[in-house]
Formats: C-alpha cells, sequence, structure tokens
C-alpha cells in the first residue's frame, strides 16, 4: 500500500492525536498493530491470559463496563469467559509499532519537508504543518528524528514569512509545540534575527496570529539566554507589557503576556524597560529585595524615570522606607542613587508617605553637615529640591523634628541655617533652598515663624536682592517668597524696596514687560500690590520710575483680549488694578496722582472695570478706587462765576434774578466730567455701581456702597444724590442690604446711607410703612457701635419711630 503523504493524511487525527488504521502509510498496517476494539494502531498493547492483545485504555474501560453491568468478564474479541482481568504489557510489540511509525513518519516527514518552502501553495504548506504537529505529539522516538533533521525547523522558521494569512500562524503554532520538548529547539531559534521575527507577530492585527506569537515567545522565555534576547529586541517589552494590561484582548493571551513578562524579569535590562513602559513593580522588588549592586542600580534608574503624580504615590509606598535607609549609608554611591530616586517620587501627593518613613531628618542633615561627610554641592542641590517639593504639601511642620535637639523646620536655627546657605551658595540650589521658604510661608501656621527668623537674622535685604537676579528660576522663586512676606511685613518691605538701589525698578520692570502673561509676571504683580497702599514715598518713587502708564497699557491690553497667557490672567490683572488703585489713596497729598488720573482718564478705567463680571475682586478694587476719586470731585469742580448785579438790582432787589447757566453738574453744581473732576453722575458709573449692590461678594457690595455714599454727603447736595439714585433705581438695593443685616461694615454704612435717604419726605413716608425697615434700625440702634447707633438713631426719628426733641430742647451753646 503506497500513496502520497497529502493523500494519506488524515485530518481528524490531528484534533484527536491517533492515527487511524484505513491510513496510507509507505509500509503496510500489520494486523497486529491495531486494536480490535479501537481499530486504531496501539500505542500501550497489554496481552489477556488467553493471548489476545488490546491497547491498554481500551481492554480496561470494557473489563470496567463489565463490572458496572454485573456481566462476567470475557474477551470482547472471542467472547470467552476470563478466569483473571491480569494485563500483561507486550514490550516487543510496542517497540515493533514504534520502530514501525518511526520509519513510515520519516518517510512522510521527508514528503511534507517538499511543501515548506514560500512556493508552495498555502493549502499544501499547512497540512505539512498540521502533520509535524501531529507526529510531535504522538510519537517520542520522532521528535528524536526530529532532533536531527537539521533542515526542518529552519524551513518552518522561514514559512514565517509566508505572504499567505494561515501558514505564518500554523508555523507559530509548530514552533511553539516544538519548544515545548527540549532546548535544542530554542537554540536554533536564538539565531539570527528569529526572535525579532517572531515579536512583530505581537502588532499583528490578526488576534490568531498574536495569541501563537506570545504563546512561542512564553516557551521561549523560559529559557535565560533567549529571556535576554526577547528583551534586546527594540518594542518588544513594550508591546508585551501593553498586552497583558489590555481590556480588550483575549483573556488568555492576556494572561501568557504577563506570564512572559515574569520569566523575563529575571535579567535586570529587562527590568529596567518594563520600568521604562510602565511596569515598576519588578523594579520596585529588586530595590526591595535584591542584592545590594542590583538595589543600587534599580535605585539610579528610578532616579531618571519620569513618573505621574499618582505612581510617585504607589513608589513612595512601596519603597520610600528602602531608599530612604539606603540615603543614610555612608557610601557616596548609594546617597547619590537614593537622593535622586527620592527627588522623582518626592510630590504634594507622596509627601505625607515620606514624611512618616522619616526623610526629613537625614535630609536636613546632608543639607548642613560640613566637612568630611558632607555631600557634594551638586546632591545638596538634590536635597534641596526634594525638600522644597515636600513642603508644599498642607502639614503641621512645627510639629515634625528634623534634629538632635527636636528642632523642626521652622525652628529659627534651621531657618538662620536655610538662610546662610542661601547667601553662600549658587543659583541652582539658592533657588531650590528659597523655594522651601515659599513652601513653609504658603501655610498660615508656620509663616509667622518664618517672619520672625527672618527679622532676626536680617535676611530682608539679602531676599530681596535676589529680584534682580538674571536666573529666571531664581527671580520666581525670590518673587514668591516675598509676596508672601508681604502679608506679615509689607513695610519692612517697601522700605527695603525704596531707595537707590534699583531693586523696586526691576519688579516694575518685570510686572510690566510687554509678553505673554508668566507666573513671574503675576507674582511681581502680586508682591508690588500688596505693599503698604497709603505709602506716599512708594507710591511717588513708583510715579517716578513710570510704572503706573505701563500699567494702564497692560490692563487696557488685557482688557482688549490682546495680552496672551490666561492660565496667570487672573492673580495678574487682581494685581495691576490694586497697583494701580494705589494712586487714589493720596490725591490730596500728591497733585501729580491727580493729574495721572486726569491724563490717563482713570476714572473711566475704573468704571469699565467695575463691569469685568466673574472677577469680583477686580470689581471690588475699582469700586473702592471710584470712593476715593469721587471724594476728590468737590474739590475739582469749577463753581461758575456769577456777573455782579447792576445798580437797579442793587437799590431794587426785586429787579435781582440770577441767570440760569446751563451745563453744570446737577449734583456739584459745577463743570464737572468723569476725566476731569471724576464726577460719578458722568459716564453710568452710578449705574454700574447699583448693579453691583446684589452681587454675591460682600466685599464687592461693601465697595460699591461705599462709593455712593460719597453722593449723599451733606456737601454738595443731598437731595440731588438722593434723586440720582432714585434714577439710577438704586434706593430699594441699598434698603435691601439692611434688612439682610449683613456684616458689620456693611451694616455701618448702609444705616448710613439709609439716614440720609430718610431726609426725603416721600421716601421716610413709604419707608415708615414697612415694619420690617423698622425692625431693622431698632435693631441697628440697639446693637451697632457707638456712631452707627448714633446714626440709626436720626433715621428712626425721621420716620417717626423716635420723638424728636430738638424743637423742646434748644441746643446749648
Amino acid at each position: 500500500m503506497s500513496g502520497s503523504w497529502e493523500q494519506g493524511y488524515d485530518h481528524g487525527s490531528q484534533s484527536d492525536g491517533s492515527y487511524h488504521s484505513e491510513r496510507f502509510h509507505p509500509e503496510p498496517i500489520y494486523d497486529a498493530f491495531v486494536c480490535y476494539l479501537t481499530k486504531q494502531i496501539m500505542h500501550d498493547p497489554v496481552t489477556l491470559e488467553n493471548g489476545q492483545t488490546f491497547e491498554r485504555e481500551a481492554i480496561e474501560k470494557w473489563f470496567k463496563e463489565c463490572r458496572d453491568s454485573g456481566r462476567r468478564l470475557v474477551c470482547p474479541r472471542t467472547m470467552k469467559e476470563l478466569r483473571s482481568a491480569d494485563l500483561n504489557p507486550s514490550i516487543a510489540l510496542r517497540n515493533a509499532i514504534e520502530e514501525w511509525t518511526a520509519r513510515n513518519d520519516s518517510v512522510q516527514l521527508e514528503k511534507a519537508q517538499k511543501s515548506l518552502n514560500l512556493g508552495s501553495a498555502e493549502g499544501d504548506a499547512v497540512q505539512a504543518l498540521e502533520y509535524i504537529q501531529c507526529i510531535c505529539i504522538n510519537s517520542r522516538l520522532n521528535k528524536h528524528i526530529m532532533r536531527y533533521n537539521t533542515e526542518l525547523l529552519p524551513m518552518i522558521i522561514g514559512m514565517l514569512k509566508s505572504s499567505s494569512r494561515r501558514v505564518p500562524c500554523k508555523a507559530l503554532e509548530t514552533l511553539r509545540i516544538l519548544a515545548e520538548e527540549g532546548d535544542y529547539v530554542k537554540e536554533i531559534m536564538a539565531e539570527g534575527d528569529n526572535v525579532r521575527t517572531i515579536v512583530k507577530f505581537l502588532s499583528n492585527e490578526q488576534s490568531k496570529e498574536r495569541k501563537e506569537a506570545v504563546s512561542l515567545l512564553y516557551e521561549l522565555s523560559k529559557s535565560e539566554f533567549l529571556s535576554e534576547k526577547i528583551g534586546s529586541v527594540n518594542g518588544a517589552i513594550l508591546i508585551l507589557v501593553g498586552m497583558s494590561s489590555s481590556k480588550s484582548e483575549n483573556v488568555l493571551t492576556v494572561e501568557t503576556a504577563e506570564k512572559t513578562l515574569r520569566n523575563l524579569e529575571t535579567h535586570e535590562n529587562n527590568v529596567l524597560q518594563m520600568a521604562e513602559n510602565g511596569r515598576l513593580q519588578p523594579l520596585l522588588t529588586q530595590i526591595l529585595e535584591g542584592p545590594s549592586e542590583t538595589k543600587l542600580s534599580m535605585a539610579s534608574y528610578l532616579g531618571e524615570l519620569m513618573l505621574s503624580n499618582d505612581v510617585k504615590d504607589v513608589v513612595a509606598r512601596s519603597v520610600g522606607s528602602s531608599l530612604i535607609s539606603l540615603m543614610k549609608s555612608s557610601n557616596i554611591k548609594s546617597r547619590e542613587a537614593s537622593l535622586k530616586a527620592l527627588n522623582q517620587i518626592a510630590c504634594e501627593t507622596s509627601a505625607n508617605i515620606l514624611i512618616e518613613s522619616g526623610i526629613l531628618p537625614p535630609l536636613v542633615k546632608d543639607l548642613f553637615t560640613v566637612g568630611a561627610n558632607q555631600l557634594p554641592m551638586r546632591l545638596k542641590e538634590v536635597a534641596a529640591t526634594i525638600l522644597a517639593n515636600i513642603v508644599n504639601c498642607e502639614i503641621d511642620f512645627d510639629s515634625i523634628p528634623v534634629g538632635p535637639d527636636h528642632q523642626t523646620l521652622v525652628s529659627e536655627d534651621i531657618i538662620h541655617s536655610l538662610l546662610h546657605l542661601i547667601s553662600n551658595t549658587g543659583p541652582a540650589i539658592e533657588c531650590k533652598l528659597i523655594q522651601v521658604l515659599v513652601g513653609l510661608t504658603n501655610s498660615p501656621s508656620t509663616a509667622a515663624s518664618i517672619v520672625h527668623a527672618i527679622r532676626s537674622s536680617g535676611a530682608t535685604i539679602s531676599l530681596v536682592q535676589f529680584i534682580e537676579a538674571p536666573q529666571r528660576d531664581l527671580r520666581l522663586a525670590s518673587i514668591k517668597l516675598l509676596q508672601n512676606l508681604s502679608h506679615h511685613m509689607d513695610h519692612e518691605l517697601a522700605d527695603a524696596l525704596r531707595g537707590s538701589v534699583g531693586q523696586l525698578g526691576s519688579l516694575i520692570k518685570v510686572a510690566t514687560e510687554n509678553i505673554g502673561i508668566t507666573e513671574e509676571q503675576a507674582a511681581a504683580a502680586e508682591l508690588l500690590a500688596g505693599l503698604p497702599e497709603r505709602d506716599l514715598d512708594l507710591t511717588r518713587q513708583m510715579l517716578d520710575e513710570g510704572a503706573f502708564q505701563q500699567i494702564i497699557s497692560r490692563v487696557y491690553q488685557i482688557r482688549q483680549g490682546e495680552a496672551r497667557g490666561i492660565r496667570f490672567m487672573t492673580p495678574y490683572l487682581v494685581g495691576l488694578v490694586r497697583i494701580l488703585a494705589r494712586v487714589t489713596y493720596i490725591l490730596q497729598e500728591d497733585p501729580a496722582c491727580i493729574n495721572l488720573c486726569i491724563q490717563n482718564n482713570l476714572a473711566a478705567l475704573f468704571v469699565d472695570l467695575l463691569q469685568f463680571n466673574g472677577l469680583g475682586v477686580v470689581q471690588m478694587i475699582a469700586a473702592l478706587a471710584l470712593e476715593n476719586l469721587s471724594q476728590e470731585t468737590k474739590n475739582l469742580t469749577r463753581l461758575p462765576e456769577l456777573p455782579p448785579p447792576g445798580f437797579c438790582a442793587s437799590i431794587f432787589p426785586c429787579f435781582s434774578k440770577q441767570p440760569v447757566l446751563m451745563g453744570l453738574c446737577r449734583l456739584h453744581h459745577g463743570a464737572c466730567s468723569l476725566k476731569d473732576t471724576f464726577c460719578l453722575v458722568e459716564g453710568q458709573a452710578v449705574e454700574n455701581l447699583v448693579a453691583l449692590l446684589d452681587h454675591m461678594d460682600e466685599r464687592v457690595v461693601e465697595a460699591a456702597l461705599a462709593a455712593i455714599c460719597t453722593l449723599l454727603e451733606d456737601s454738595p447736595d443731598v437731595e440731588q444724590g438722593v434723586a440720582i439714585l432714585c434714577e439710577a433705581e438704586g434706593i430699594k438695593p441699598i434698603l435691601d442690604i439692611l434688612l439682610e443685616k449683613k456684616n458689620d461694615n456693611l451694616l455701618r454704612r448702609s444705616v448710613w446711607a439709609v439716614e440720609r435717604l430718610l431726609r426725603i419726605d416721600n421716601i421716610a413716608i413709604q419707608v415708615s410703612g414697612d415694619p420690617n425697615m423698622g425692625t431693622a434700625l431698632v435693631n441697628a440702634f440697639q446693637h451697632g457701635d457707638y456712631r452707627t447707633r448714633q446714626v440709626a438713631e436720626q433715621a428712626l426719628k425721621h420716620v417717626d419711630k423716635i420723638p424728636n426733641f430738638s424743637g423742646i430742647f434748644p441746643n446749648k451753646v
């Protein structure tokens, strides 16, 4: 019996792992080789007492069925009763079958090899690979034959380059089966670019090919040499890491990728690649459990990684304590590696973990130690950076000991040491140390201690000098520190900035530079805005420096949408407007400020800023500035000069009649304008201020009401002021403020304004009928401060809630 291997191969045999008796073979199948029960060639032939031979598994099943059914044990072939169920292995027959199978499969294998070339039809190549898989699975002897068939494996590997969709996948599957059986296959697979070729299938669109490729790589990764080889293929670990965490990949494929990565972890370079691609746990495990040299190299590599804040938190929890222990080593390489690693993971989210792990004492020690064990300056800079990152978190640093005598970070001697380092190191470490002070002064609980230490050390002048530093980072850090300090020592900073040294001019230059809005500009503007607003000398020096014209220009740029930099626009604009408003606080002391306001039409600018919706602080500052400007209106208003009366009018007063002058201000009775006299009646200022009386922010309401109250003063004309407010629909909002019982300042101002309104009879009549308003005035009369009670008493008299005894008891001279 003969025939081609293609015709003789039975596809069913591949799936059930057996050979059917009807299959063709180069050598005929002997009847003795075939089991009577299974009709298949036997693998483990056994003989009964009557000499009949069967497949062991089949005859054991037959005997079990006989016992289970209660029948007598009989030979399935002769159906005669058996006295014993003993099974005797037929070793000679088994050897004969194996030799016969090996000879036939060897011939068939040679024929299969002819189809293992890129020119073969797809079906032929697939059948050849399936046949090879089948003989590998079913015959240990054939595995031995294939081992010494030196041409076969390279031919299978060559099929990976087939343009067919089925052949490469079948070749990967075949190679995986071969690799499971011996290292000799893995040795051949390690040659040339075979591993690279397999890795490329991990990115294939076909999930079947990806599955077979990762399964093959898993088998190969069991070899230590191939594990290193796989890791050396560019992109291999990246793809495997992606597959191991995929939510869309086949579950079995994900598991196999994970197992492959675990095998690859035996090599240090692979661990580093995994860390670089987001799989950090192997690296962290090595830091925790590896030998000293490995710990050092892994810590060094961790110091080079870029990590997100959430990952930093995880890393700090895992290896923070180990890195801190390494930092305490006397070995400079260990200290450097640990410091750089801690620098990568120290941030606001991980600060608590590192502090609890005890990072602060050795860190402070490294910064301040001098002599034989001191760190090189480059590492002190790293230590300072770590400390700067840690102090930005919200922690009570005045309760955490960092020194041998229970000092804390905010202890006076520690701050003095920091200030000493700042004065005696280079720009890089100076910047980081100043950032430490910035972090500590961000918290009100520690800022007071820092301010006290700076004052006691006399370091204010030194810190101010950094404003002129050429390094942008250092300049920014110093400005932010001074900005924080200005809340506590504004007068000292103003004194330090004044004079001929030039820091004030440098600060103004930074704040007003015509560039996109930067963090540095915003910080500089906020620092200038935090200086005492009524410091006449400082304002005059700013006038001399030309600061206000530049600030006006920048504010207009922002209002017109010409300034770039949205991120820092809000603090920058708030700072600029506060600086600009300071000129309105010294109008009476310095005519130059009045000229500046008139020349630049500042009143109109502040009125415009009242409409800056969404930024209440700007609206509040603008309203306060308009209050100051409005207070000056009566001093600037030019009253008309009336002609002297004629001869007849002087003798006969009945003939005298004052001429009617047109174009005069209703309130100030003179020539007024928003630009030249800052008159709020002009330019819709009153309407815009009234609109702010129902603002959500009480500070804005208070500032707007303060500006409005300048229209209700005794001089020049209360009645006209009330009339103007009535036209602007401002009466009800003022009454509502009193009814809503807001803070003490608003109560005081609203009572004062309401008393002025009630001087008008029709308003007093209307209010007298409102019991809520009467209650509010009584409450102010009973519970307000001295001045508020006095004004409330007058208001109650206007609505007849308190009798007016002035006519009965005349005032005594």
